[in-house]
This record gives C-alpha cells, sequence and structure tokens, in this order.
C-alpha cells in the first residue's frame, strides 16, 4: 500500500518503524517543479523493485539538500545522527584503516535516505564478502550527448561477452552513456575482476580503434567511446538500478532488455520518475532474477587468450 504524504513535517510509520519527513514543499527539480513529496513518493514507490538490487551494499550518499542546482556533497562514513535501526557495517579501506558506510535493507531506510535527498552509489560486492564482486561493470561514455553510438557499443559488447561465455545486463545511467552489468558468482576478487575487464576493454579498442577508447582524459579521446572498467576496484563505487539522478527531468538509472536497444529513439535519459512506472507496469523488472546467471571467470579468462 502506498502511503500518502501531507506538505506538513510528519513522521509516519513504515512496517516497523517511524520515519520523519520534513519540507515536503521544496522544489528539487526547479526546471519540472518536482518537489521533496514527489521524489519521496518516488522511493516509497519503487521500493519493492529497487531494494533487491543494493540489500547488503555498502552505500555512498551523494547529498542535494536544496535541489539539483544548489551544491551538493557526500557521505561515506555513516552519520552519527541516522537513526540506529538504520543497518550499518565495517569494511576495510584499501589504503589502511576501516569505514562504517550504511547498507539498505528495507523500505523505511529507502524512505528515510529520500527525506534526506539522497542519490544512492552502491559498491559492487556485499557487506559478507566485499573484496569478492558480483557484478562486473563496463560504463560506456560517449564523446558527447549523442546516444546511438552507445547502443552501437553496448550491443558490441554484449556479443564479445556472450562469445566468452558471460551473461550481460544493460542499464540507462540517467546522465549520457549507459552501463553493460555482468552477473559474478564471488568466487573471483577485485583485482582478478578488474584485469579481465581491462582484458576486455584492451580487445575492443584493438578491434576497433577508431570507435573505443580506454583514454581517461576527456580531450586526448578523440571522439571515440570511452570503456571505463574503473568499476570494478574495491571500494568504486557505482549509481543503484533505478536511483534518480541529479539532471533536470529526474531522470533515473533504468536496468533494460536487451531488446529495447533496438530502439533508436532511446536516451541515457529516457525513463524518469515520472515514467518509469509504465514501462515496470508493462514489462517488470528487466533485471528480476539478474544474479541466476552469474557465472565464474575462469573459463571466459582462457577463452580471451584466444580472441
Amino acid at each position: 500500500m502506498l502511503i500518502h504524504f501531507s506538505m506538513a513535517r510528519e513522521s509516519i510509520q513504515v512496517d516497523l518503524h517511524r520515519v520523519e519527513l520534513s519540507n515536503l514543499e521544496k522544489v528539487l527539480f526547479p526546471d519540472e517543479g518536482i518537489t521533496k513529496k514527489e521524489f519521496v513518493e518516488y522511493y516509497e514507490r519503487i521500493a519493492d523493485t529497487l531494494l533487491p538490487h543494493i540489500r547488503g551494499r555498502m552505500i555512498v550518499l551523494e547529498r542535494f539538500p536544496n535541489g539539483i542546482n544548489d551544491g551538493k556533497f557526500y557521505q561515506k562514513q555513516a552519520p552519527d545522527y541516522f537513526p540506529q535501526w538504520i543497518n550499518r557495517v565495517t569494511v576495510a579501506l584499501k589504503e589502511g584503516g576501516s569505514i562504517t558506510q550504511i547498507t539498505c535493507e528495507d523500505k523505511e531506510t529507502l524512505i528515510y535516505l529520500a527525506n534526506q535527498v539522497c542519490i544512492l552509489h552502491v559498491w559492487p560486492g556485499k557487506a559478507d564478502k566485499p573484496e569478492y564482486p558480483d557484478r562486473l561493470i563496463f560504463d560506456l561514455d560517449p564523446p558527447d550527448d549523442e546516444f546511438e553510438p552507445v547502443r552501437y557499443a553496448a550491443l558490441i559488447l554484449k556479443e564479445f561477452l556472450h562469445e566468452v561465455g558471460l551473461a550481460s545486463f544493460a542499464m540507462t545511467t540517467g546522465s549520457r552513456g549507459l552501463h553493460v552489468v555482468v552477473p559474478l558468482n564471488r568466487e573471483a576478487d577485485f583485482p582478478t575482476v578488474n584485469k579481465f575487464a581491462q582484458n576486455m576493454a584492451d580487445i575492443l579498442i584493438r578491434l576497433e580503434p577508431d570507435f573505443f577508447t580506454n583514454e581517461f582524459i576527456k580531450e586526448e579521446r578523440e571522439g571515440r567511446m570511452f570503456v571505463d572498467v574503473r568499476r570494478n576496484i574495491y571500494g568504486q563505487t557505482t549509481v543503484a538500478p533505478y536511483a534518480v539522478r541529479p539532471k533536470p527531468g529526474a531522470p533515473v538509472a533504468a536496468p533494460l532488455e536487451w531488446s529495447d536497444l533496438k530502439d533508436r529513439r532511446l536516451s541515457a535519459k529516457e525513463y524518469t520518475i515520472r515514467n518509469i512506472f509504465g514501462m515496470l507496469n508493462d514489462k517488470g523488472d528487466p533485471w528480476e532474477g539478474i544474479f541466476q546467471m552469474a557465472y565464474s571467470l575462469e573459463k571466459p579468462q582462457r577463452r580471451l587468450k584466444y580472441i
């Protein structure tokens, strides 16, 4: 059942806990007049679809308390003032020491974070085995806002991954590009996964050097598609599926079916908090059951040697 929020400050019961809401009339997306109320209601409505993709994952919060045009800040460490019922985990830092971060296990936590105007960025690994990711991520970053090259690149990458024996899934970023995600069985650690992703990118560049690049400096990409594999490093994060992005129109990072990539009208900002439910009502969650397709990298690593 959806919760109906009033515009006044209030405290509401969500399952087992009470969540305080505030300033629901504040406009977060000025061009469309999208208020904090609509933002919070989106997360309440999407919760059952979103939560299976982020449970157990450490979260970095990108916060826009006064709207997308009025500054932001990041919170990696779990704030002391967050309610005690929000789950926290402590993980080692790459450079030494440790950090305590939150995970989002339930609807009340998700609504609390929405009230804090948080954009959710999650680890590609889970708290119970943080050094062994269950996602390999290719971030396809185009040289400009044209999406047609992104579609082309994603379909090439899909076929390449299929050739070495891996399933893959696509997601718009809500910004400019596309993520191609490979579910893994958590046998390989981050260095192994990152090395595999780098090898895949190197082969793509060797086969199509005028189209693909791994050049980090944007000015040196010369109009080519950047195949970014840096998300496959311990401690890095990526935008959560169905998370709202801080862009005009309130686009969301939307999981896709591969058949969607055949539509030339598709864009990275295709789905927003105002139209994503139409897609979900028609098709359901395209990533439902994604980890039933999680495989080992052992055989794909051997196959790469022959390409």
